[in-house]
């Protein structure tokens, strides 16, 4: 008698990874809606860290399958929580709080973060374009904090959207909680680019390898630099701003690419 053949349930990852030539891919891998659950935030944030400490890594880039970029919240995982004797508390806090870190991960990271947004990005999908340090989109994406309109106001979110928007223009997004098109996104500021849905990678791409070829100290000088004076009052933000140029300027790849400029020549970066 024939043994049954064993079966074996595979479980997909809700994010993939691939990495060339000092660009690491994340890809949000959970269609339709690509939420941010437990799991889609932990695999991200572990991604992230370990990018971190990658020399390899020069620029990521933080895209998505599917038509929707990313949804949000995944409220049903929310809601199944709610029968709990602390009518679910417990699990709101730690997703806030797990969000939060993922948020100012991407903020805080070393390297350059560029979301590559295909489809449509809600609440904290929004969140997470506007934690970026760049964003593109196709023609097709779409984007709201419609938090309102289900009776919970996108305040998170609004952390990283006042951060990036004017103050109008985030207010609007928020009391309003209406899809804005992506040129509206982009005279908003929230992103960078609009393209083509043909060219959006290729543009992205593009985009990440120049950033790439530039010195990777330099990079994670500036990236920091940029948002600890953004917090800054004028005089605080000259007077740090001040001893991170007089830093970097002693730096082996500021002495590189200085003396590759007068002496007309590419720069070879140590990263030191």
């Amino acid at each position: 008698m024939a043994e049954a053949a064993a079966v074996h349930e595979s479980v997909k990852a809700p994010v993939s990874v691939s990495e060339a030539d000092g660009i690491l891919r994340i890809t949000l891998a959970s269609p339709p809606a690509n939420a941010l659950s437990i799991g889609m935030m932990e695999a991200l944030k572990g991604e992230l860290d370990r990018a971190q400490s990658d020399e390899t890594v020069r620029v990521i880039v933080l895209r998505s399958e599917g038509k929707v970029f990313c949804a949000g919240h995944d409220l049903k995982e929310l809601t199944a929580h709610r029968s709990g004797k602390d009518r679910g508390r417990a699990f709101f806090e730690k997703t806030m709080l797990l969000c939060a870190s993922v948020m100012q991960t991407i903020v805080r990271h070393p390297k350059p973060v560029i979301a590559e947004v295909s489809g449509v990005a809600t609440a904290a999908g929004c969140q997470l374009v506007a934690s970026c340090d760049l964003a593109v989109a196709s023609e097709t994406a779409k984007f709201a904090t419609p938090g309102v309109n289900i009776g919970l106001f996108c305040s998170t979110p609004m952390v990283a959207l006042s951060r990036n928007v004017s103050r109008k223009h985030a207010m609007e997004m928020l009391l309003t909680g209406e899809m804005i098109d992506a040129e509206t996104a982009r005279s908003f500021g929230l992103i960078n680019r609009v393209v083509p849905q043909e060219s959006l990678n290729q543009t992205v791409m593009d985009f990440a390898q120049v950033i790439a070829s530039k010195s990777p100290l330099t990079l994670r000088i500036g990236k920091e630099a940029f948002y600890e004076q953004a917090e800054m009052d004028l005089a605080q933000a000259y007077e740090y701003t001040v001893r991170v140029m007089v830093e970097n300027m002693m730096a082996q790849d500021a002495e590189e690419g200085i003396g590759a400029f007068i002496e007309k020549r590419a720069p070879e970066w140590q990263g030191r």
